[in-house]
């Protein structure tokens, strides 16, 4: 097996949606057994340690009726596709009852030969765990009720949006939908209870399962397990699940990985409950609001720390990035997030320059055309990623210097060094503002004095010649136009 860089790249894909795509300008059914070299080669070659198929689990009948009847998410689904159709909606692959893989996507052969395939490339396979919640028609809802969140009455009465009544094979009960202490219940799932240590047991026993057909799992929304979150949601205190479960799964499986989705700033409490990499939706949030302080703020933390954070501009729940940045923002931001330490995450469509989002429900998506300029930008970014200084190197942040006694547009810049193997130096700096910018940038490479350095950006066509005392000891002058960008790599000259 291979072994994963420090800061690894991970490449998301609607699975239903993707296959969809395939099989219809193939004219046949095609599943994941049925996918070609020349697509596996290309994760490959676009240098992705990861890939992580979404929503390659069973669903059912009950999630399926919910998605196709409730109004709301209805209409959404005909934003999507004006010309949508009842087999368009095949319910959401966060509903599921069971995790075995759906016969329609080539069921668990198939997915073995895609794992097979990515292996012998390299690459590692990651799928989902939803540990939250099931679909209303999953078997423990008839056969095992007291795994479920139970309410009453009084509080269906209170609260409609948030429960249901469902038969069992323990008589009729009133059980909660799966939800976010934030938000209404979500109508196709059931929650389960945390409380309930044989649910524990039954969910390590599943966790156990899935790590036997992949080499990581993305937890859906993994904070709400923790004991003061569902304190908060439902009245009941249950015992830690995730240093247990983590722990069960490492004895048997050394190296699996789990990704947790998380908010709330609870990406190190889960981090010390043994999940290798959590969302970091902080510095999404500080990139679209636009303020290069609050992003430099963010990225004071410790290594520790930041090695294990997701960063993304967009995935599936998430808007598209090329319709929520502006095209210059769009491009400072992803040099940004994808030239941070931490785990690089890409979604479907990203480079293509996609703009409308595609919801878990839908397992057809619409047909846009590919944006040129952005997808020369990201085929260039994929290939700095590739240095090995960006996978491997010793990365720090360089705070700007203002150019001039008074300048305060030095604020506006974000900026980075990267060290690599045998003295190998790049500088990455951002103006993250929508203004002209001048700063200094006191470069964290001594060896560079007494020589003389050339600059050339990976990204563009820039080249300066400088000498290596001033940029040491001064620092390297930029003068940036709004949003303008460089990923310099230094070389004696």
């Amino acid at each position: 097996m291979a072994t994963l860089p420090r800061y690894p790249s991970l490449y998301q894909i609607n699975t239903r949606v993707w296959l969809e795509r395939l099989s219809r300008e193939a004219a046949r059914r095609i599943t994941l057994a049925d996918i070609d070299d020349a697509t596996i080669d290309g994760f490959a070659e676009k240098g992705f340690d990861w890939i992580w198929p979404l929503s390659v689990w069973q669903t059912g009948a009950a999630g399926r009726a919910v998605s196709r009847g409730n109004p709301q998410w209805r209409a959404e689904f005909q934003t999507v596709l004006p010309d949508l159709t009842e087999d368009d909606i095949c319910g959401s692959g966060f509903a599921i009852i069971g995790y075995t893989v759906s016969e329609v996507l080539g069921g668990e052969r198939a997915l073995a030969q895609f794992r097979a395939r990515l292996t012998r490339r390299g690459i590692k396979l990651m799928l989902d765990f939803v540990p939250n919640h099931t679909a209303p028609d999953h078997p423990w809802v008839k056969a095992s009720p007291e795994y479920y969140v139970e309410g009453s009455e009084d509080a269906l009465a209170a609260a409609t949006q948030n429960y249901l009544r469902v038969d069992t094979d323990r008589g009729p009960k009133i059980l909660a939908y799966g939800r976010d202490p934030n938000f209404p219940g979500w109508p196709d799932t059931l929650q389960l209870n945390y409380a309930n240590p044989e649910l524990r047991a039954a969910r390590i026993d599943e966790l156990l399962g899935i790590a036997g057909k992949c080499d990581g799992v993305r937890c859906d929304m993994a904070m709400l397990l923790l004991p003061e979150i569902f304190r908060r949601t439902w009245g009941l205190r249950p015992e830690p699940f995730w240093p247990k479960a983590t722990a069960a799964v490492h004895e048997k499986y050394p190296g699996f990985v789990f990704m947790a989705e998380v908010y709330w700033d609870l990406e190190w409490t889960l981090q010390q409950q043994g999940f290798a990499y959590c969302y970091d939706k902080r510095l999404y949030d500080r990139l679209r609001d636009g303020h290069a302080g609050s992003v430099r703020g963010h990225l004071v933390a410790g290594l520790d720390y930041q090695d294990k954070l997701a960063r993304f501009l967009e995935n599936h729940d998430e808007p598209r990035a090329a319709s929520e940045f502006p095209w210059s923002q769009h491009q400072a931001a992803a040099i940004v997030t994808f030239l941070s330490p931490g785990l690089r995450f890409f979604h479907d469509g990203q480079f293509d320059g996609a703009r409308i989002r595609v919801p878990t429900h839908l397992c057809r998506g619409p047909v846009e055309p590919i944006n040129q300029e952005i997808a020369v930008f990201y085929s260039s970014l994929l290939k700095v990623l590739k240095n090995g200084p960006f996978r491997d190197g010793s990365w720090s942040q360089i705070q700007p210097e203002p150019a001039w006694p008074g300048n305060w547009t030095s604020d506006g810049f974000v900026a980075y060094a990267w060290a690599g193997a045998a003295g190998s130096g790049h500088v990455v700096v951002v103006n993250y503002a929508g203004n002209q910018g001048q700063c200094r940038l006191p470069l964290p490479f001594p060896e560079l004095r007494g020589r003389q350095i050339r600059l050339t950006d990976l990204m563009g066509s820039e080249v300066y010649d400088r000498d290596g005392d001033e940029l040491v000891d001064r620092g390297l002058y930029v003068d940036h136009a709004p949003w303008h960008l460089n990923v310099f790599a230094l070389q004696v000259h």
